[in-house]
């Protein structure tokens, strides 16, 4: 259906868009809430899975129903069920 109609996949689809800069900067659409936050690991819930930051003087700038910014030394990115 996507295809057909031109349509973003993570829209369509409820998809997480996660965009990294460089080791400090993280950015996380498209999530659920909170599961886990520390200073050196913070866990996302998603639509499908869950996504783990880890790292170290991790602190989460901002966060609304649609997305949420992620700053300090980002060391792993992981997707799980």
């Amino acid at each position: 259906m996507t295809e057909q109609f031109h349509l973003p996949k993570d829209l369509v689809l409820g998809e997480a868009i996660v965009t990294i800069l460089g080791q400090r900067d993280l950015t996380v659409e498209n999530y659920r809430g909170i599961l886990a936050y520390e200073s050196d690991k913070i866990r996302l819930s998603l639509k499908h899975g869950q996504i783990v930051i880890s790292g170290r003087a991790l602190n989460i700038d901002y966060y609304t129903n649609d997305d949420m910014k992620i700053s300090g030394n980002i060391q792993r990115v992981e997707y799980g069920r």
